[in-house]
């Protein structure tokens, strides 16, 4: 078959991407919208943002507003290949598809590595939240129920992982709508008992120089990850194009609401340079600074419902992605078994891969877990430049081969992939700079090259055996 045919990269089993008919489609219209519009709400935003704020200050509102128009090209980008080609390993069989076998094998693995280690880290988040609430109760005890009970939502069928996330969702969406409201409402002097503050908290806008605002652009980044779970969730909807398109069309709004208004907000009720941004998390230090009692309970119990949600996405998503990249010949086939509509193998060794995670945080803290976490730092920029080359491939092709198949479009095509790209590279350059993300630039790049080197020899080795 020739190698420019849309449905076959080189080198690739027949109709890859494309092998989910295992899979059930129980997730509903409205696990799909509530997934999108939560899923762009995790615990980085809540409390990861601090020292964001502390490096840029008010600036910070230009370094998300910047990293989130970079992120609304990738997701209109992945949006236009899911809506075209629904596949529950997203990306990877979409730069399969484009680029070749090991681009799948590469950006697929790498990812299901970044989410494994992900739920091990928000299970000790979360458990660290827990303890505080009840002191000498051991952190690795609440880790292990937090594993069992989210490994069991996702072992039954896919709708117990909707209806899970549907109400994690809300609760965040409805935790941020409030304070946004509350906020608002103080900057202007209608809430009773605050004084408006006007700009004064925003005279010193860039303090710290350009430096600072690189450290909050790149703090900003990676406080998006997460929003390609709804296009691995669409693939088990009822209607997976409309899924895509409305989650890929409504993304802009949310991403200027949630995350750049929720900035906007804490910078000008709170001094960019108080302590309690850092030391009590920036929604907190806001929330006191207005006079609401018992601000860092609300928003501890807040933050332990985004992570446990994360953990619940990322089990979910990691055991679609190996299902996916098993199912294209990309793994152990033990992992590409299914039953009742749920890849269970799948969703038990992501599980366990987790709680390794964790427990080598308690057994190796100084050199291993460190070296883990290094390896992960940039992981999701290695897969958006996977998602922007393989547009780039797969635009020309449908609009030569399947036009019909283009219901989400990117904006401006090429000019704002490229543009994307640009971005992209300008991120790599910038942590290149920085001796804090060196370090995980580096990592991530030898797992990358390793990755991509055992993909290539699979490919060519897969090319050999078919000749």
């Amino acid at each position: 078959m020739s190698r420019t045919t849309l449905d076959s990269p080189p080198d690739a089993p027949t109709a890859a991407p494309e092998a989910d008919v295992a899979l059930s489609h129980g997730l509903k219209q409205r696990h799909l919208s509530m997934i999108a519009l939560g899923g762009v709400i995790g615990a980085g935003l809540f409390v990861g943002s601090g020292a964001g704020i502390a490096a840029a200050g008010p600036s910070i509102v230009i370094a998300y507003a910047v990293s989130g128009l970079l992120v609304m090209l990738v997701m209109r980008m992945l949006g236009e290949m899911s809506a075209a080609y629904p596949s529950s390993g997203s990306f990877s069989a979409h730069a399969e598809r484009a680029i070749g076998p090991w681009a799948g094998f590469t950006a697929g693995w790498s990812f299901w590595v970044l989410l494994c280690t992900a739920v091990g880290l928000e299970g000790i988040g979360a458990a660290k939240i827990v303890t505080g609430w009840l002191p000498g109760t051991p952190a690795w005890a609440w880790v292990a129920l937090f594993m069992v009970v989210f490994c069991g939502v996702n072992l039954a069928a896919v709708k117990n992982f909707g209806e899970f996330e549907f109400w994690f969702a809300a609760l965040k969406v409805g935790a941020i709508t409030l304070f946004l409201v509350l906020g608002v409402l103080a900057i202007t002097g209608v809430l009773p008992g605050t004084d408006a503050p006007g700009t004064s908290n925003l005279t010193d806008f860039l303090p710290n120089g350009g430096e600072g605002l690189v450290i909050g652009l790149l703090a900003s980044v990676f406080a998006y990850g997460g929003m390609e779970t709804v296009t691995i969730a669409a693939a088990e909807s009822e209607n997976p194009v409309r899924g895509v398109a409305s989650a890929v069309r409504t993304a802009m709004w949310r991403i200027a609401l949630f995350y750049i208004g929720s900035m906007a907000v804490v910078v000008t009720l709170v001094p960019w340079d108080s302590p309690a941004v850092v030391q009590a998390g920036p929604y907190v230090a806001a929330l006191q600074h207005i006079g609401i009692d018992g601000a860092g309970q609300v928003m501890n119990v807040v933050i332990l419902a985004a992570l446990l949600s994360a953990m619940n996405a990322n089990i979910y998503g990691s055991s679609r992605i190996a299902y996916s990249l098993v199912q294209r010949g990309q793994g152990p086939k033990v992992l590409g078994r299914a039953s009742g509509g749920v890849p269970r193998i799948a969703v038990l060794a992501s599980s366990v891969f987790g709680f390794v995670c964790v427990l080598l945080s308690y057994w190796r803290p100084d050199d291993v877990f460190p070296w883990l976490l290094n390896m992960i730092g940039a992981v999701i920029l290695v897969v958006w430049i996977f998602i922007a080359v393989s547009q780039l491939l797969l635009r020309r092709r449908m609009e030569r081969e399947a036009p019909e198949k283009l219901v989400v479009r990117m904006w401006a095509f090429p000019v704002l992939t490229w543009v994307a790209l640009a971005g992209m590279t300008a991120i790599f350059v910038l942590m290149a700079r920085e001796p804090d993300t060196r370090v995980q630039l580096y990592s991530t790049g030898g797992m990358t090259v390793f990755l991509a080197v055992v993909g290539y020899a699979w490919q060519r080795a897969k090319a050999r055996t078919r000749v």
